[in-house]
């Protein structure tokens, strides 16, 4: 008597998978009425989120972010430069998004490199005014794109500069500043910092993106999601939550005040989630 039931299961299955890959859109919207998505997750609710600091063991600074399947490794490494004549008490960032073919069977690249400004201007330290500053070299690498790309970028960025120790830096023989370990330890004068320490964040940036679909909004949406419905709105907030940017790239559905105003709303609680998260993190590492 099982077998028949199970059969006729199995062929059920096969017809929803069929209907889903012929109708798309359709099958999303049967859900959308029943304010439910094919996941499982209400429409404003983010997927499961992780954090790990310290992936990256040779790096100054390092997390590994997960966004449901989507999964991003940041990298900070740390140099000593000399700061320009405009702006000798400011360090410098430089952000490279990095893509590969295996994190995704359709890459699309561009958005997730807009996390560059957002993180840029959390960096400005010095070591000595004028003569020399910091030069962080961020690398981002998407192991797995599956939908809300700028989201998990910006988010393994921030966290790897939360986890940053910015390395103690000396005097060598010439008078030069640099990272202590470069000289083998072996320096006759004093060191300029003696040990590593924390860099410090005036304010830590969390985006969400949400999909906009007819009367309809969608948080943290999947690639799936992304291409059915195309209508994309992500907003930056900082921790206290004040909005620091918001982009929409085009779409059919217009982003009225009502629709942005209820994107602004999520993202408010998605801040609050996010730090969380992060500050579980960083207590995980204090631990160990």
């Amino acid at each position: 008597m099982g077998l028949p039931d199970a059969s006729g299961d199995l062929s059920s299955e096969m017809e929803v998978d069929a209907f889903r890959r012929l109708f798309p859109l359709r099958f999303y919207e049967r859900h959308l009425a029943e304010s439910i998505r094919p996941d499982g997750r209400p429409l404003g609710r983010a997927r499961d989120t992780t954090i790990a600091l310290g992936a990256v063991t040779s790096a100054d600074g390092s997390a590994l972010a997960k966004i449901g399947s989507t999964t991003m490794l940041a990298a900070v490494k740390m140099e000593v430069m000399t700061p320009s004549m405009e702006s000798p008490d400011e360090g410098c960032i430089a952000i490279d998004f990095h893509m590969p073919p295996i994190c995704s069977p359709i890459v699309r690249p561009g958005r997730p490199a807009e996390a560059a400004p957002v993180v840029s201007k959390q960096l400005s330290d010095t070591i000595s005014s004028g003569k020399a500053a910091w030069m962080a070299y961020l690398d981002i690498y998407c192991l797995d794109a599956d939908g809300a790309l700028f989201d998990a970028a910006l988010l393994s960025a921030v966290a790897a500069l939360f986890h940053l120790q910015i390395p103690a830096v000396s005097l060598n023989d010439d008078g030069k500043i640099v990272v202590s370990e470069e000289d083998g330890g072996k320096l006759e004068k004093e060191p300029v910092n003696k040990e590593k320490r924390k860099l410090t964040l005036r304010s830590i940036p969390f985006s969400l993106t949400c999909i906009l679909h007819k009367n309809y909004i969608l948080a943290d949406p999947t690639s799936e999601e992304e291409a059915i419905m195309e209508t994309l709105v992500t907003v930056v907030l900082d921790s206290s939550s004040q909005l620091i940017s918001l982009y929409k790239p085009g779409g059919a559905v217009l982003a009225y005040t009502s629709a942005v105003q209820d994107c602004i709303a999520l993202t408010r609680q998605r801040v609050r989630e996010l730090q969380k998260i992060l500050d579980e993190a960083n207590s995980g590492m204090e631990v160990d």
